[in-house]
């Protein structure tokens, strides 16, 4: 660690307000800068969460529509042995749609607990304001 001299120390204490002034705001636009950044790389993370989800979901709806499609059609066929094809259309077609509902509510309930707010970033700026107000009095 290099030990200051007094006559270093009173250069510095001699610096122009102007100085002190111009290093503050270079400093705190590399702070803005570097929260920015921060904030840039919070939504990238987000976004690709967001992705991965709906990829699943995706794939998830496509299989399940063909697949339950054929297995629905074996209902309905099996179903109008015992009643009317109509009826038995019907009948598969409803519980259908109350299974395709339940899916909506899960996988609405997933996307309500995901959070795009780049919480660390909203911290972080908290922090400096604090930390500016502090050296400002």
């Amino acid at each position: 660690m290099k030990e200051t001299s007094i006559d270093e120390t009173s250069k510095l204490n001699e610096r122009p307000i102007s100085r002190i002034v111009e290093d503050i705001l270079s400093h705190l636009a590399e702070i803005i800068r570097s929260e920015l950044r921060l904030v840039q790389t919070e939504l990238r993370q987000d976004l690709r969460e967001v992705s991965s989800v709906g990829v699943y979901v995706a794939i998830a709806g496509v299989s399940g529509l063909f697949g339950l499609g054929f297995l629905l059609l074996g209902a309905v066929y099996a179903l109008s042995l015992v009643l009317p094809a109509w009826l038995a259309a019907v009948s598969v077609g409803f519980f259908l749609s109350v299974v395709g509902m339940a899916f909506v509510a899960v996988g609405w309930s997933k996307v309500k607990k995901m959070t795009l707010k780049p919480e660390r970033t909203i911290q972080s700026m908290e922090d400096n304001v604090r930390w500016f107000k502090k050296r400002v009095k």
